[in-house]
C-alpha cells in the first residue's frame, strides 16, 4: 500500500508541475496573440514530437522530454539588412557574429509577406516585456492560488497558547552555545531555575491569561512576556478542564533575535544577535491554524525570500551540493533540487502513515506551489534564454533609445539580442549541467524530509 501511495504523490506532483509549465508558456502565448505576433509553435517540452495538432496559425504539441517547453514567435531577432537608415548589421565572418548571422537568417526564413508588422522584435519595448513576463508572472499566480487555497483551509503553522516544553533552567544566549558545542545539555548547579517551571506550568496546559488579560495567540503573549521583565504577574491556565492561576516572574535574559521567517539572526563576525528581554522558559505547541486570504500576502513574501536567497548564491550551492555527493559532507537540507528530489518528496509524503488524507493533499499542494515560485523567481534571472534576459534586452534597447534621443543623436535601433547568443549557449550548458548535477544528487544523496 505504501508503495502506491508513493507512486500516487509522485505522478500527483508531476502533473502539477507538467500544468505549471504548460501555464506557463500560456503565459506568453496569450499576450503574444493579443499584441498581434505570429505565434509558429506552442510546445511542452524538448526534443521529440510526441503529439501536435495545428490550430490556425499555430502549432501546439507535445515533447519526448517533459523539463520545460516554449513559445516560437517569429522575428524574435532582427533582420541581417534593417529598413534604410538602420546601421548595417555586421559582416564579419567571425565565429560569434556567424552564429548571430545563421539565427537571424533562420528567424528570416520563418517569415511571410504580412509579417512586417507581427513580429516580436517590431513591437514597442513595453509590449516585448509584458509577453516575456507573462510566462512567470502565470508561475506566481498558481503559486498564489495554491497558497490561498492553503492558508485559508488547512491554514498556516502557528504558535498556539499550549505549551510543549518547559524548560527547567534559564542559560543565556552565549552560555548555551558553549554547552552545545561541548555537548552538555543539562541544567547546571547554579543556573537559575525557569519562572514557567517554578509557576509548576506543565507541558500540555493551555495558558488564557496574562497580566490579567485574555491571551489567544503566542505572538500576543510572547510580546506581553517580554515586556514584564522582573515583574510578578499574574497568570491563568487550564489543565485537564480546570483553570488555575499562579504568579510568574518573567527574567531578563538575552534571547536570540529572529526575522520575520523566524531564523535566528547573525552578525558578520558570524557570532548570534541577542536583545535582552523578558523570559520564562517555555515552548509553544505549533498547530495549523485557517487564516482569512489576505495572510497568503506574507506567505508567499516568504516563499519569494527565501527562494530568492538560494538563487542568489545558487553557484555556491551547486558547489555544496558536489562537495556533499562526491565527498563525505552532509547536503544541505535548505539546497537546490532537481524534479527527481521533489518527486520523491512527494512520494515520502503521500506514503506517510497515520497522517489524514487531507494533510497529504496539503503537502502536495504546498510542493507544486514551492516548485512556481522557483520557476518565477528563477526565470527572472537577467541571462538568455531565461526569460530575463529577453526582458534585460529590451530594457537596453529603451535606455540606449532614450538616451540617444536625449542627446539628440541618432536613433540606434533595435537591439540585436542575436549578438547574445554565444553567451546564451554557454548560459545553457551550465543550466543543463546544473540539472545533470541535482539529478545525481538526488538520486544518490536525496535531501530527507520525513
Amino acid at each position: 500500500m505504501e508503495i502506491l501511495w508513493f507512486v500516487l504523490g509522485v505522478l500527483a506532483v508531476a502533473i502539477g508541475i507538467a500544468l505549471s509549465i504548460a501555464l506557463h508558456e500560456v503565459g506568453h502565448l496569450v499576450p503574444a496573440k493579443l499584441f498581434g505576433v505570429r505565434v509558429t509553435q506552442y510546445m511542452v517540452g524538448f526534443g521529440p514530437t510526441v503529439f501536435s495538432r495545428r490550430r490556425g496559425e499555430t502549432e501546439y504539441g507535445i515533447k519526448a522530454i517533459p523539463l520545460g517547453g516554449y513559445v516560437s514567435m517569429v522575428g524574435m531577432y532582427p533582420p541581417e539588412h534593417p529598413e534604410q537608415g538602420e546601421k548595417p548589421r555586421s559582416a564579419s565572418t567571425g565565429l560569434f557574429q556567424q552564429m548571430a548571422s545563421d539565427a537571424r537568417q533562420m528567424s528570416a526564413e520563418e517569415l511571410r509577406p504580412g509579417d512586417e508588422k507581427r513580429m516580436f522584435i517590431s513591437l514597442p519595448v513595453w509590449k516585448r516585456i509584458v509577453i516575456m513576463l507573462g510566462g512567470p508572472f502565470m508561475n506566481l499566480l498558481i503559486a498564489f492560488v495554491l497558497t490561498a487555497v492553503l492558508v485559508t483551509t488547512t491554514g498556516v503553522a502557528t504558535g498556539t497558547t499550549t505549551v510543549s516544553e518547559v524548560f527547567k533552567c534559564v542559560v543565556p544566549a552565549a552560555a548555551q552555545q558553549q554547552r552545545a558545542a561541548a555537548g552538555q545539555q543539562d541544567c547546571q548547579s547554579d543556573d537559575p531555575p525557569a519562572p514557567a517551571f517554578e509557576a509548576g506550568l506543565q507541558p500540555g496546559d493551555t495558558i488564557t491569561a496574562f497580566n490579567g488579560q485574555p491571551v489567544e495567540s503566542w505572538d500576543e503573549l510572547s510580546s506581553a512576556i517580554r515586556e514584564r521583565a522582573g515583574q510578578p504577574t499574574e497568570i491563568t491556565w487550564q489543565r485537564d478542564g480546570t483553570e488555575h492561576h499562579g504568579t510568574i516572574t518573567p527574567k531578563l535574559t538575552e534571547r536570540p533575535v529572529t526575522d520575520s521567517m523566524g531564523r535566528v539572526e547573525t552578525a558578520p563576525d558570524g557570532s548570534t544577535v541577542t536583545e535582552k528581554v523578558g523570559f520564562v522558559g517555555m515552548g509553544s505547541q505549533m498547530a495549523n491554524v485557517p487564516q482569512p486570504v489576505t495572510e497568503t500576502f506574507p506567505v508567499m513574501g516568504q516563499q519569494l525570500q527565501a527562494t530568492a536567497e538560494v538563487v542568489v548564491v545558487l553557484p555556491v550551492k551547486l558547489w555544496d551540493t558536489a562537495v556533499a555527493v562526491f565527498g563525505p559532507e552532509e547536503r544541505d537540507p535548505n539546497g537546490p533540487m532537481s524534479v527527481v528530489g521533489v518527486g520523491r518528496i512527494a512520494g515520502e509524503a503521500a506514503a506517510l502513515e497515520d497522517v489524514p488524507l487531507q494533510d497529504k493533499s496539503s503537502m502536495l499542494l504546498s510542493l507544486v506551489a514551492g516548485v512556481n515560485v522557483a520557476l518565477m523567481v528563477f526565470n527572472l534571472i537577467p541571462l538568455l534564454p531565461l526569460d530575463g534576459g529577453h526582458v534585460a534586452g529590451a530594457l537596453w534597447e529603451a535606455i540606449r533609445r532614450s538616451w540617444a534621443k536625449l542627446t539628440k543623436r541618432k536613433d540606434p535601433g533595435v537591439f540585436d539580442i542575436a549578438r547574445l547568443l554565444p553567451l546564451t549557449y554557454v548560459v545553457g550548458i551550465a543550466l543543463l549541467g546544473m540539472g545533470v548535477l541535482l539529478i545525481i544528487a538526488d538520486i544518490v544523496d536525496p535531501i530527507r524530509v520525513f
